[in-house]
């Protein structure tokens, strides 16, 4: 019989290890870790989420990868974080003081990558601020230039184009 882990509460010290490298072309950020992320052990886990299946389909990775598969992801020089390392849930769920804005900076600070895409708009607006729009930004963090795309999550499906993962690949690639 399978044994389930139990989901990590917010007393601990990070849900999901952040996947951070000096000299990677391209970081992503969401916000916090899913339920079934925290239960897996694994960013973007829920068989809903597009977020393999849109690395895949713009050519960011040779072949579609399990959720599991994540520490993987610097050999095609991505990385992942979150805004929210010690919470769990959907975004309404998580408390306000859920994001570390300044954590994230100085991450990106120290391991400037090319680019850093927020995997949404609700993530974007807690660093930027408002009056953001999807696809690249006209700011940068340093030299680490901005990307915004829409949601992956199955519950933002009326928001998901694959259209700006496909901008966002055509920009990565440029950054080699």
């Amino acid at each position: 019989m399978r044994q389930s882990k139990a989901v990590p509460t917010p007393t601990d010290s990070s849900i999901l290890p952040d996947v951070l490298y000096p000299g990677l072309r391209l970081v992503f950020c969401g916000t916090a870790a899913g339920k079934r992320s925290a239960l897996e052990g694994a960013y973007y886990a829920h068989p809903g989420n597009m977020f393999w299946r849109a690395l895949f389909q713009v050519g960011l990775t040779p072949r579609l990868l399990a959720p599991r598969e994540f520490p993987l992801l610097p050999e095609f020089g991505i990385g992942l974080t979150d805004l929210a390392k010690r919470h769990v849930g959907n975004d309404n769920e998580l408390p306000k003081d859920a994001f570390d804005v300044a954590g994230l900076l100085a991450k990106i600070g120290q391991h400037a990558p090319r680019m850093l895409a927020f995997t949404s708009k609700h993530a974007a607006r807690a660093v930027l601020g408002t009056g953001i729009g999807y696809g690249l930004q006209d700011r940068a963090l340093g030299a680490t230039r901005l990307f915004v795309l829409p949601s992956p999550s199955g519950q933002a499906r009326g928001h998901w184009d694959l259209a700006y993962w496909v901008t966002l690949a055509a920009h990565a690639s440029r950054t080699l």
